[in-house]
C-alpha cells in the first residue's frame, strides 16, 4: 500500500506507473459479518450500535472482472444505507449477496461471509478490466453507488429501472470504507479537482440522489419559484436538496431539529426555516394515531414564511413520522417525493387529500448514471457543494455510522482511507480560494475571540 499512496501523491507518475504498481494480497476494510447477524435482536432499533458490528479486517483483493475497475481508496463517507447495514436492517444484507452471487459465476465472487461496505469513495484507479476503454490507471475518480447489469431491455430508458439493479456497497461487496474498492468502470466520474479527497467523497450518493428526487424529471422536476418543503434541511440529503432549490431559484422551506441547524440552513442562503423540535409539532398522539390539528398547525405555519403559500414539493425521507403531514400540507396537484424512510417504513396518511386534491406521490431511488454525472459535473463547476463537517479515521468507522444513527451529525460525515490526512488532493486552488467559504460551511466555526 506504500506504494501505490507515494504514487499518488508523487507529481510525476504516470498512468503506466500506475498500471505497473503490484496489487497487495490483501487491503483493509469495513466490514459487517455474516456469522453477526443476528446479534441485535430483541432490541429496539435506537439502541443496536454500529461500534459493535463494524469491524476493520483484512480481506482478500477481489478478483478484477470485464468492465470494472479497482479503485485505490483515498477517502470514503458514511450513509444511511453503511447505517442499515450496522444494524442488520431492515434484514441483513448478505440476503442481497446470496441472491447477487447466484446470478453468475463472477456475481458469485460476491457472497462471502463478510460484507464490505460503503457506497461513496474518491480516489485513484489502479486496474481496469477487459472492456473498459473511458478510464485508465492514474485516473482520479469519484464512484457514485447504482451498479447494474443491463442486459434487460428494461434499464436501457432508465438504467434504475435494471431488473438487476443494485446499491454498490451495500447490495453488493468490496464498497467504499475500504483501502481498495472494486466497482463497474460505468460507476466512475471525474474527481472534482478543487476538493480535498475528503470533501470530493462526500456528495456522491446524497447528492445524486437528491438531484434525482427534486431536479430530474425522473423525479419532482422542480422548476423556478416552486416551493420545496425539505425535511432534515441541514442533513446529509437534505443539505444538498436546499442548495439545488437556492440553485435552481426555488424556494426551499427547510425544517430541523434545533437552533444549530436552522442556523446552518440559513448560511447556506435559505430564508424559510422551521425548528420543528422548538415548535413542538408532534404529528403523532401515540403509536397508533397521528394528530391532523398538528398537521393544520404545521401548514400554518409554512404559509407564514411564504406569503400564503401552499408548497409544490415535498422532499420526504423520514417516511412514518413525517408522511401524513407531507400529504395533507402540499399544494393542490403538487407533489410529495419520497427515497427513504428513516424513522419507519410503514406510512400512513389521509388519502382524501391526496386524491380529491390531485395530489402526487412519486417513489424516488438513487439515480441513473446521467443524473449522477449531472449532479457530480455540478460540484465540479461549484454550483454545488459539499456539506461535510467531520472526517474520521477508518478505524473510528463504527464511531462515525453511531453518530449518523444517532442523529449526532450535520451535513455528511467522511472517513479518511489511504488519505494519511485530511486536505490532500487538490489541484486546482484557484476555484477553491473562490468557493471556500461554502466548502467549509459545515465545517465547526472558529470560537469567538473576546474583545
Amino acid at each position: 500500500m506504500k506504494d501505490i499512496l507515494d504514487a499518488i501523491q508523487s507529481a510525476d507518475a504516470t498512468s503506466a506507473d500506475f498500471a505497473a504498481l503490484p496489487l497487495p494480497d490483501s487491503y483493509r476494510a469495513v466490514t459487517v459479518r455474516k456469522d453477526e447477524s443476528a446479534m441485535f435482536e430483541g432490541l429496539a432499533t435506537r439502541d443496536k450500535d454500529p461500534r459493535k458490528s463494524l469491524h476493520v479486517d483484512d480481506v482478500p483483493v477481489p478478483e478484477l472482472g470485464p468492465g470494472e475497475a479497482i479503485v485505490a481508496v483515498m477517502a470514503s463517507s458514511v450513509n444511511y444505507n453503511s447505517v442499515w447495514t450496522s444494524i442488520f436492517e431492515p434484514l441483513p444484507t448478505f440476503g442481497f449477496l446470496e441472491r447477487y452471487g447466484r446470478l453468475s459465476p463472477l456475481a458469485a465472487r460476491h457472497d462471502l461471509p463478510y460484507h464490505v461496505i460503503g457506497s461513496d469513495l474518491a480516489g485513484v484507479v489502479l486496474r481496469t478490466g477487459p472492456g473498459v476503454n473511458a478510464w485508465r490507471p492514474g485516473d482520479r475518480v469519484v464512484a457514485h453507488c447504482l451498479s447494474v447489469e443491463l442486459e434487460s431491455s428494461d434499464g436501457h430508458n432508465d438504467t434504475m429501472l435494471d431488473p438487476e439493479q443494485r446499491i454498490w456497497g451495500f447490495e453488493t461487496n468490496f464498497g467504499g470504507l475500504a483501502e481498495l474498492a472494486l466497482v463497474k468502470s460505468n460507476q466512475l466520474m471525474p474527481k472534482p479537482d478543487h476538493l480535498s479527497w475528503e470533501e470530493a467523497a462526500a456528495p456522491g450518493l446524497v447528492n445524486s440522489t437528491a438531484y434525482r428526487q427534486l431536479v430530474s424529471r425522473n423525479g419532482a422536476g422542480m422548476k423556478q419559484g416552486d416551493n420545496v418543503l425539505i425535511w432534515g434541511a441541514s442533513g446529509g440529503l437534505g443539505s444538498y436538496a436546499t442548495q439545488f432549490a437556492l440553485a435552481g431559484g426555488a424556494n426551499p422551506i427547510c425544517v430541523v431539529s434545533s437552533p444549530q441547524k436552522a442556523e446552518l440552513c440559513r448560511r447556506m442562503g435559505a430564508e424559510a426555516v422551521i425548528d420543528r423540535t422548538a415548535d413542538g409539532y408532534r404529528f403523532w398522539r401515540d403509536e397508533a394515531h397521528q394528530d391532523p390539528r398538528e398537521w393544520k398547525r404545521f401548514g400554518a405555519r409554512i404559509r407564514e414564511l411564504t406569503g400564503g403559500e401552499d408548497v409544490d414539493i415535498v422532499f420526504e425521507h423520514p417516511g412514518r413520522e413525517t408522511f401524513g403531514a407531507s400529504v395533507f400540507v402540499t399544494r393542490k396537484g403538487g407533489t410529495i417525493v419520497t427515497c427513504a424512510s428513516t424513522s419507519g417504513y410503514t406510512h400512513e396518511y389521509d388519502n382524501r387529500y391526496l386524491w380529491m386534491s390531485l395530489k402526487r406521490i412519486v417513489g424516488s431511488h438513487f439515480a441513473n448514471y446521467r443524473e449522477a454525472w449531472e449532479a457530480n459535473r455540478l460540484v465540479a463547476k461549484g454550483k454545488i457543494h459539499p456539506t461535510l463537517s467531520k472526517v474520521y479515521a477508518l478505524d473510528d468507522t463504527g464511531q462515525a455510522a453511531y453518530d449518523v444513527h444517532r442523529n449526532l451529525h450535520q451535513g455528511k460525515v467522511g472517513v479518511l482511507a489511504l488519505a494519511p490526512r485530511e486536505g490532500l488532493g487538490v489541484r486546482d486552488e484557484e476555484t477553491r480560494a473562490r468557493h471556500i467559504d461554502a466548502i467549509n460551511l459545515f465545517r465547526p466555526q472558529p470560537a469567538a475571540v473576546a474583545a
